[in-house]
């Protein structure tokens, strides 16, 4: 009966003032980027004994670990992040029993920051030493314990937490180490619950503007129809209309729940956001969703789905009222499909929670019109008439779905550094997108589905100026603006620094020139590269000497490929005016990719100085330069030093505040004028 309805039914043109309205929320909408950020002590350890009689005990160590975060674990192959190890002073009064092993079961996924298999841990784990008591009296066993730990885009320094066990053979005590983990349970953090009631606010938005859509708002007087016939009864109608609200929110919510309890949590949105199987995925997905809305064809659910939903609803009764709500969400999957996929796939990335408060969210506003006017009939008197409006914003958002899958394919090729989809080539698609986007507000542009425009009206000329002055502020981009605001969503900046030899320059010793390629050209330079113009090396001891022939103090910047935070910081904070005029004429920068996949020669390979394993990548001898000299393997991690090496202050790492950078700038260059000048 419904689907019947939804295909045939003409409604016709209204009053267009409020869609555009609508339109230009979508668009606000989705380049919202919320990003909640900070430097936490992720880690919280406990130690219990656990004393079964006098001979023998069990040494209990448990980690609370913070949501998003992970703690390596005691096997982790060479190479790779610093693993969790217990250091036990000896004693004449215990000996061990074997090695501490973990209680837990660890999370075995691929990690291509380190390019390799890891083990880690989330949420909590449980290691357990056994000891055997030698003698009756009394004593302490000390130590202390290693780890490290890490989130989706930064590692903690390694750090040492020191312990102490009292054995006392007179006082027998038990642990029951399920109960201390049931007392270890902590309800979520204030920062938690905001991000979740943020996201659910946005979910929800969404959810409001999926009904403004030509696969939904249609079908909302043929269903205020559908319960309007059969009853006279009032009080049975409401009734009927609250089952039917609350079986699309159920539906909806249901989605949400089964990606809750399937999702691995980090390692889902390691995999999401790293890999290039879903990220190929992910792009293909919202390239066909753009080609429906464009008209190229109709996504729907198999028709034997939307059918036997229907022949139930048409059988009435409250059981009726839920399959009208099932066909409901199987008819408009066309249109909500996008709203559904972005929402999950923005969910993964955080709490276990975020799937199924972002599909409550979402249903929750996509069922409470269709409620309402299920249970006020009256108020359908007043609903704007359907037309080719509605087609509009289809194919709105079908630009819009275009521009925002092609980020897709730029999480690729950042990660694998294909150097494929330059920031140039990116920006120009976009721009072609939102002047197309443009040209079809303005009426130039029609498809197959559309209307007549004979005139554009104000609400819509609006619309027009905003699409073109966003395409006129994408363009200086491909030149070298950095574009902050939208700077997470489109790739890095990238300055070709294979040109610039390192050779003195006699008439000005403080620059790097330009005399064709020869043997002295930067090392790496055809691999990394700064932004903004900035010229820098990614060697070491090129820099330095570099450095000492300039008389500049030294900047070390610790950075990855995939580092979120390091990209923010130089969108954001190198970008300003005050911290680029010192970066470019105070300091020599020293840039290491410690994510870097490339292969040394075996010539260049090192030994580690703090783990004794050999490092064969240049990523692993930056690693290994970072945590040896600085103790510390976070990206980003600013040094400040002077050109024999030594610190000129502390060292600073992810932060937004540029008036703190221009100041940790500043206090370097004071301590080098002080030494050096």
């Amino acid at each position: 009966m419904l689907t019947n309805l939804f295909f045939f039914n003409k409604l016709h043109f209204f009053n267009t003032k409020k869609i555009y309205i609508i339109i230009f929320s979508i668009l606000i909408f989705i380049n919202v980027n919320t990003v909640f950020s900070q430097i936490l002590e992720p880690i919280k350890w406990e130690f219990e004994l656990n004393q079964n009689d006098k001979k023998n005990a069990e040494l209990i160590f448990k980690a609370i670990i913070e949501k998003k975060w992970h703690l390596y674990s005691q096997d982790i192959p060479e190479g790779g992040p610093i693993a969790t190890s217990f250091n036990i002073e000896k004693s004449d009064h215990f000996e061990l029993i074997g090695k501490s092993n973990a209680f837990s079961e660890p999370i075995e996924i691929f990690d291509e920051t380190f390019n390799m298999t890891l083990k880690y841990f989330s949420d909590e784990a449980i290691f357990k030493q056994k000891i055997k008591i030698l003698n009756s009296e009394p004593f302490v066993i000390n130590g202390f314990l290693e780890f490290m730990c890490c989130d989706d885009e930064k590692c903690l320094p390694p750090k040492e937490v020191e312990f102490s066990f009292e054995i006392n053979t007179e006082q027998i005590n038990s642990i029951n180490i399920n109960e201390t983990t049931d007392k270890i349970t902590e309800t979520e953090t204030e920062t938690e619950n905001k991000s979740l009631w943020i996201f659910f606010f946005i979910s929800f938005s969404a959810g409001i503007m999926a009904i403004f859509t030509p696969c939904v708002y249609p079908m909302i007087p043929m269903t205020v129809s559908f319960f309007m016939q059969g009853t006279k009864n009032r009080a049975k109608g409401i009734i009927r209309g609250l089952i039917f609200g609350i079986s699309i929110m159920f539906i909806y919510t249901s989605i949400g729940i089964i990606v809750s309890l399937t999702s691995a949590g980090v390692d889902f949105t390691r995999t999401l956001s790293t890999h290039w199987i879903p990220n190929i995925i992910f792009f293909i997905l919202f390239t066909i969703f753009a080609a429906s809305f464009f008209g190229m064809f109709e996504i729907v659910l198999p028709s034997n789905l939307a059918n036997k939903a229907d022949k139930q609803a048409d059988k009435g009764g409250y059981l009726g009222a839920f399959f009208m709500g099932l066909t409901t969400v199987i008819v408009s999957f066309s249109c909500t499909g996008p709203f559904i996929g972005a929402i999950l796939v923005e969910a993964a990335s955080g709490l276990a929670l975020k799937p199924t408060i972002g599909m409550l969210g979402f249903g929750l506003a996509f069922a409470m019109p269709f409620t309402l006017f299920a249970i006020f009939p009256s108020w359908l008197s007043g609903l704007p008439k359907s037309g080719g409006w509605l087609n509009s914003i289809k194919v709105v958002l079908g630009f819009i779905v275009l521009a925002f899958g092609l980020k897709f394919l730029a999480n690729i090729d950042q990660t694998y550094q294909l150097n494929i989809l330059s920031r140039e080539i990116f920006l120009t698609i976009w721009i072609v997108i939102f002047s197309l986007l443009g040209l079809y507000l303005l009426g130039k542009i029609k498809f197959s589905h559309d209307s007549d425009l004979p005139y554009i009206s104000v609400p819509r000329l609006l619309l027009v100026i905003i699409t073109f002055t966003f395409v006129v502020y994408l363009i200086p981009g491909l030149f070298g603006t950095p574009l902050t605001s939208i700077s997470p969503l489109i790739p890095p900046q990238k300055t070709n620094n294979s040109y610039f030899i390192f050779q003195e320059n006699k008439e000005n010793p403080n620059v790097l020139t330009n005399f064709n390629f020869d043997n002295k050209k930067i090392k790496y330079a055809d691999k990394f590269s700064l932004p903004f113009g900035l010229k820098g090396f990614f060697d070491y001891e090129q820099g330095i000497e570099y450095a000492k022939k300039v008389n500049k103090p030294v900047m070390l910047d610790f950075k990855g490929h995939t580092c979120g935070n390091c990209k923010k910081m130089e969108a954001k904070v190198w970008s300003d005016p005050k911290v680029l005029k010192r970066l470019k004429d105070e300091f020599v920068i020293i840039a290491f990719y410690v994510d870097n996949k490339t292969k040394l020669p075996e010539s260049e390979w090192i030994t580690s100085s703090y783990d004794g394993k050999v490092k064969k990548t240049l990523g692993k001898k930056y690693t290994d330069f970072q945590i040896s000299k600085f103790n510390a393997n976070t990206q980003p991690y600013y040094v400040l030093i002077d050109h024999n090496g030594e610190l000129l202050t502390n060292s600073k790492a992810y932060d937004l505040n540029i008036n703190s950078f221009v100041e940790f700038l500043d206090k370097g260059i004071e301590e080098f004028n002080k030494q050096h000048k």
